[in-house]
């Protein structure tokens, strides 16, 4: 297929060998975009990414570029001639070997870099940069109760005197998404930023997402009570936003609240050789996170649809990892 008869265009996906990265790059060339991704710098050539190359349309209209986050000019060549940009990639240190400042200015660094050589390109019409629910719903309000929108955002403060897991992560993005929106409203530059809630279903990677092994692991026990959405939704959503003309700001991206008791018996129910806890196991005292309460009417507004529930999710990752005999 001529690039110059497709009326899609190309667009550049960031951190394509991850999970949603992969998941969004299948779902363009479905779509029939030609689509850019990145993946790390492999100058041996030792990472397997036959998983995108295989995809249909991959070898007609998939081109991938190595780039890495610390050097941010390196994005450039997979940018050039691009309409749209979705910005995935983003530093994942839940361990915290570094410290949080050297992973958020890690983040911005390559956040405005990129974003500079969008303005630079002159044919990228939208950046859709992916944020995280988490750059919301962490606050001090005493309110559980309050209903969650685009207007709020995470007390990094708050955050930081927790001291809880993933914390950094969490300031990082914060920061990170501030840091976008704040350079777009400055430049003139076309942004809108996605807040997914915790993403799950099926994959295409040969390893199972952090995410989606979370929710199939007994540690899925912390998640207590959460929102969820299916990848695919996410992807579309990013889809759609890209090419709905009237997107502007942020926009949060959930499918589904539930909690661990219900989760517990919606596996245990369908999978009994997942052997994992039952709703009996865990005490109905449990603390409850702030990932509920959530509106998702500002995305709904635009005409977008949620097509999945928590079967499609728990369905879809259970059967890529039984295809890939990790369950």
């Amino acid at each position: 297929m001529e690039e110059s008869n497709n009326k899609k265009g190309r667009v550049c996906v960031t951190g394509g060998t991850g999970y949603l990265g992969s998941w969004m790059v299948k779902r363009l060339l479905e779509d029939g975009y030609f689509v850019n991704t990145t993946t790390r710098l492999d100058p041996e050539r030792k990472r397997d990414v036959s998983y995108l190359t295989n995809l249909p349309g991959a070898s007609e209209r998939l081109q991938i570029f190595n780039a890495d986050l610390d050097e941010p000019d390196s994005f450039r060549p997979a940018i050039e001639g691009c309409i749209g940009l979705f910005h995935v990639a983003h530093p994942i240190d839940f361990e915290d070997k570094e410290t949080e400042e050297i992973k958020t200015k890690r983040s911005i660094t390559a956040l405005l870099g990129i974003l500079q050589a969008c303005l630079d390109s002159k044919t990228v019409k939208r950046v859709v940069y992916t944020s995280s629910l988490a750059t919301a719903t962490f606050d001090n309000s005493k309110d559980v109760s309050d209903l969650k929108d685009e207007t709020c955002w995470t007390n990094v403060d708050f955050v930081r005197s927790l001291g809880v897991f993933g914390g950094s992560y969490t300031v990082s993005k914060t920061l990170t998404e501030k840091t976008a929106l704040e350079f777009a409203e400055k430049h003139g530059l076309d942004l809108v930023t996605v807040l997914p809630s915790w993403i799950h279903g099926p994959f295409i990677s040969p390893a199972c997402p952090g995410s989606v092994f979370v929710c199939l692991k007994d540690v899925y026990q912390n998640l207590v009570r959460n929102c969820f959405v299916h990848v695919d939704d996410v992807a579309r959503a990013h889809i759609h936003l890209f090419e709905y003309p009237n997107a502007k700001g942020r926009y949060i991206c959930s499918g589904v609240e539930a909690t661990i008791h219900e989760l517990s018996e919606i596996i245990s129910a369908k999978y009994p050789e997942c052997k994992l806890p039952t709703a009996a196991d865990f005490p109905t005292g449990l603390t409850t996170s702030n990932f509920f309460g959530l509106s998702n009417k500002k995305l709904l507004e635009t005409g977008f649809k949620y097509e999945n529930g928590l079967g499609e999710m728990f369905d879809g990752a259970i059967k890529s990892c039984k295809e890939k005999g990790l369950l």
